[in-house]
């Protein structure tokens, strides 16, 4: 019995490890990370209105400091409004940088400020496909 109360509580406590609330940091990466592919969703949805092509890009890497004006621009481009993917989209954006200007100003560290990186982006290289001949 006394062993079965010590594996609980051992994996109570691997538990209560991984609750950790998260940092300023790690939500605004996984903020922008949602806010990236639901912008890929959006670009290639077939059921969305033809102005989601007009959208300007949105690339984010919260370690560049253009991210902040993206942002700003995306939220403001007043194409699309009655479009309910594009206005939840918005609203995502708008969360972000209100996050990174305010509650998490102090916190984030940004390593570059090339805006052209946030317009064409360089894509992780995927691994080559390994083919028999």
């Amino acid at each position: 019995m006394k062993m079965l109360l010590s594996l609980i509580a051992l994996l109570s406590a691997a538990l209560l490890a991984n609750a950790a609330p998260p940092t300023c940091y790690s939500r605004v990466l996984s903020l922008s990370k949602e806010i990236t592919e639901s912008f890929k969703e959006l670009q290639t949805s077939k059921a969305v209105d033809s102005c989601v092509e007009m959208l300007p890009r949105l690339y984010l890497d919260i370690h560049n400091y253009c991210v902040l004006a993206k942002l700003r621009d995306f939220v403001a481009y007043p194409r699309c409004e009655g479009v309910f993917e594009v206005s939840e989209l918005k609203e995502k954006a708008r969360s972000l940088y209100t996050i990174m200007i305010s509650y998490c100003r102090r916190d984030l560290v940004f390593l570059t400020d090339d805006c052209g990186a946030l317009e064409n982006p360089i894509l992780p290289a995927t691994e080559p496909s390994i083919t028999e001949s």
